[in-house]
């Protein structure tokens, strides 16, 4: 296989709307979009061997452009569901269900295919990690990978504590978290202070190198070491809100893209948070026809390249 500059971890799963089925899940999400938008990706998960929910994975990640090689298939497992509960406004929360193929991936087939993409950036998420086997292959690729390490924490239920919170930290140089996560990491780890003190203890204790804070309809932060605020930028409206699901997955693509292509990073957390109010629009993490992502992919490609 041809070289790939990002690797995503993480679940494939299908997200079950009122109106229908979705493929989802926040890597798989993340995978998508970075394909589209022009940064060659690998992406290891795990689906059933033949079932309905798979091969809509499976024809969702062609219709993207994201290759095949780093999808395993589960012979005893069935492809991973979430059932997405709308609230009004666009909210939602998620009923994960249990015992998916995505919780149990084959650590020896996710070495041998990381090894042939010869990566600089793994993204992975603590998600994944709710089940001891895929636990135990995600963070032993994490703990021997040497490009940079970016962990979206998307706490979810199964692995919102302190515990999995620290033991994913430990593994990354870069996290994104939203401001509700931030809240509960300063509770957890006695993070004191204001946003700046608490991010700026937390750099410290888990030696992280970049702190992104997303906040919503208020827009995004990005902290250096020492609590420094590098950049930062306003929410962006969307009048017609459909959905909020997969726009922190956007925001997080958008990011991990211009970081791989070399641009400028302010430049590139501002098309992020666009990126993200977009997504907002549209049903489910992404447009149903990939078309639709063009002017994203040649946003980033014009945008200036780091100084």
């Amino acid at each position: 296989m041809p070289p790939c500059s990002l690797v995503v971890l993480g679940e494939a799963l299908v997200d079950e709307f009122h109106d229908g089925p979705v493929a989802g899940g926040a890597p798989f999400n993340v995978a998508r979009s970075l394909a589209t938008l022009g940064a060659p990706t690998l992406f290891i998960s795990r689906i059933g061997a033949d079932d309905a929910n798979g091969r809509l994975v499976l024809d969702s990640a062609r219709r993207y452009g994201l290759g095949e090689q780093g999808l395993q298939r589960d012979a005893a497992r069935a492809t991973g569901r979430v059932s997405v509960h709308e609230k009004a406004g666009g909210g939602h929360s998620f009923e994960i269900h249990a015992d998916a193929a995505w919780d149990h991936l084959d650590a020896a087939a996710a070495r041998t295919a990381l090894a042939g993409a010869r990566a600089s950036v793994l993204y992975f998420g603590s998600l994944a990690q709710r089940h001891v086997v895929s636990r135990a292959a995600i963070r032993a690729l994490a703990k021997t990978f040497t490009g940079l390490r970016f962990l979206d924490l998307n706490l979810r239920p199964g692995t919102d504590n302190a515990l999995f919170a620290a033991e994913s930290l430990m593994l990354a140089d870069w996290v994104k978290v939203n401001d509700e996560e931030l809240a509960r990491l300063a509770v957890w780890f006695d993070a004191a202070g204001d946003e700046a003190a608490q991010i700026a203890s937390l750099m410290a204790r888990f030696a992280l190198q970049r702190v992104v804070l997303t906040l919503g309809a208020d827009g995004w932060r990005f902290y250096g070491p020492g609590g420094v605020l590098l950049a930062d930028g306003p929410g962006v409206p969307q009048a017609h809100v459909v959905d909020t699901v997969g726009a922190g997955d956007s925001f997080t693509a958008m990011l991990l893209a211009g970081h791989s292509l070399g641009r400028d990073m302010t430049a590139t957390l501002t098309l992020a948070n666009q990126f993200a109010s977009f997504i907002c629009g549209q049903r489910g993490p992404l447009p149903g026809d990939a078309q639709a992502l063009t002017p994203w992919r040649d946003a980033l490609q014009a945008l200036p390249p780091s100084p």
